[in-house]
């Protein structure tokens, strides 16, 4: 399944309620759009601007892809070119092999080898991040029966539902029972393949330690600047450091999405009113 957005006129479209429709997805072999390699269409549209793609069975690797749908009723088909895929998705990653391969400059498409070492460099990578931020950054499913909306308002919305979590949540899909009621799937957790900053971080440090590593894809070991005539002496390209351009993301770029542990002061019991202030101390 592949969850696409339209974009028209630059920004983010639902095109449904103006009467529009997102009708097909094509998949090509290279940049170009030159060879299809298969087609699919048309989508089934999830919640307000997100529409779904069942994917036809594909060999591993990166595709090239252009969705065709119609902004309103009566208007024109338009072609969305700006999407690229990475299959198989589902994973249960944050970024894809093809993604490091590309920052490691190593030639695509990957042999089953190649695949298998970049994946154990993205999972220890993402071990990384999980392990900083305090909490996952794969999100979960967790469907909720018989929901009656608390008012009239966007299904998508998730104040609409009688559903309390302390975590991030988004509405997936609902669906109509005979009763009135609703069966609503929410996405509970980080949702970290939607964070640009954590599929960086993730992408680099990843490609990173394969570069490093004997024997891994892209590996290069440490950059050479220079080699005396006699072979004596090695210099070595100093490494950008933290806040400049070419540097590697650390850590503490990802701190807008840690989890934030909080723990309530004891504090002792106010005499009633009007003996005491209306509000506590803190």
């Amino acid at each position: 399944m592949y969850d696409y957005r339209p974009m028209y006129g630059g920004a983010f479209y639902d095109p449904e309620p103006a009467g529009g429709q997102v009708t097909s997805l094509t998949l090509y072999s290279g940049p170009d759009r030159a060879t299809t390699v298969t087609a699919t269409g048309p989508a089934t549209r999830l919640r307000a601007g997100v529409y779904r793609f069942a994917l036809p069975d594909v060999p591993a690797g990166r595709y090239w892809a252009t969705v065709v749908f119609t902004p309103s009723q009566g208007a024109q088909p338009v072609q969305d070119q700006s999407v690229r895929l990475d299959l198989p998705l589902g994973l249960g990653l944050v970024t894809s092999p093809e993604a490091v391969a590309t920052e490691l400059g190593a030639t695509l498409p990957l042999t089953a080898e190649q695949r298998d070492d970049l994946l154990t460099a993205i999972r220890k990578a993402q071990a990384d991040v999980v392990g900083y931020l305090g909490q996952p950054v794969i999100p979960r499913i967790v469907t909720g029966s018989a929901l009656a909306p608390r008012w009239n308002g966007e299904l998508e919305d998730v104040d609409t539902w009688p559903f309390e979590t302390d975590d991030l949540v988004h509405v997936v899909s609902y669906r109509e029972r005979q009763d009135g009621t609703y069966d609503v799937d929410f996405l509970l957790g980080l949702d970290g393949a939607a964070v640009e900053p954590v599929v960086r971080y993730v992408t680099t440090h990843a490609a990173e330690t394969e570069r490093n590593r004997p024997g891994g894809v892209g590996a290069q070991g440490r950059r050479v600047s220079s080699v005396s005539a006699e072979g004596q002496s090695i210099s070595y390209e100093a490494e950008p450091t933290a806040g400049q351009a070419g540097a590697l993301p650390t850590l503490d770029s990802l701190s807008r999405w840690k989890r934030r542990l909080f723990q309530p002061l004891n504090q002792p019991a106010r005499a009633p009113w009007p003996y005491s202030s209306s509000r506590g101390r803190r």
